[in-house]
């Protein structure tokens, strides 16, 4: 892990950029003296790591206490894409304008999000690796934000022990299935009028995790309309599960 640049914002936290190969990242760290809890933070189906809402919440919750990393995994941001990638973000675009049914457009869905999960996974987990192995970074982790990936991660990665996801992006129907294996404290945060997430599918792929303790958080408003106060009562649930295992107050 190479870092090519960091700053001091003004609560104290540390943003650090970062390169692993051929994998672009950010790191934030907040003041501490003893080792905290890493979250892994991911946004939807190939967006950019610096999109301004997915840097805001990391840079609150490492204010409160956490390390948390993000990156740019294969085919998302300013990785590489394929030219099937390309084609079905077309056809996709291109259905949306035209209006054709559901059914259509979750198959190209399909096309899209389920290689780009499969593709993100390794470096996500070599990621993790190098990370817990950072001075200051002491675990246990935590996942947030992309629930399609934070699916497939929780059901495979034994170091991650628990989940907050956004349910606003597609699932293929792997990780729908995959839901079943996933055991982990999970908090679901669902806007109820997303106007690209059926409401009944997110309360579906809800009731079919097989958490003990699961938490579902639903909201009024569109896709991007998730409340303020979500990130405090996310942050609360990374305290009972992250910072309790840890030690850290």
């Amino acid at each position: 892990m190479h870092f090519t640049s960091e700053q001091r914002l003004d609560d104290g936290v540390l943003e650090r950029e970062f390169t692993l190969g051929e994998i672009p990242g950010t790191l934030w760290t907040p003041e501490s003296t003893a080792p905290v809890p890493l979250i892994l933070m991911a946004h939807n189906n190939g967006l950019p790591k610096a999109q301004p809402r997915l840097v805001a919440r990391g840079r609150y919750t490492a204010a409160n206490g956490y390390a948390v990393a993000t990156v740019d995994a294969a085919g998302c941001g300013d990785r590489p894409r394929s030219a099937a990638e390309e084609q079905a973000r077309a056809d996709i675009r291109r259905a949306f304008q035209t209006g054709e049914p559901v059914e259509h457009i979750d198959d190209i869905f399909e096309s899209l999000v389920g290689p780009l999960v499969h593709k993100a996974v390794p470096d996500w987990r070599t990621t993790l690796d190098a990370l817990l192995a950072l001075p200051g970074i002491g675990g246990p982790v935590g996942y947030s934000g992309w629930m399609a990936l934070g699916v497939h991660l929780a059901a495979i990665e034994p170091r991650i022990v628990a989940a907050s996801f956004y349910a606003g992006g597609f699932v293929p129907r792997a990780q729908r299935e995959e839901a079943r294996q996933v055991t982990i404290p999970l908090l679901m945060l669902l806007q109820w009028d997303d106007e690209g997430n059926p409401r009944q599918r997110a309360l579906d792929l809800f009731d079919a995790f097989g958490s003990k303790e699961k938490t579902l958080h639903a909201n009024m408003g569109g896709h991007t309309g998730t409340p303020w106060f979500e990130g405090e009562d996310v942050n609360r649930f990374y305290g009972r599960h992250l910072k309790a295992v840890s030690g850290k107050p």
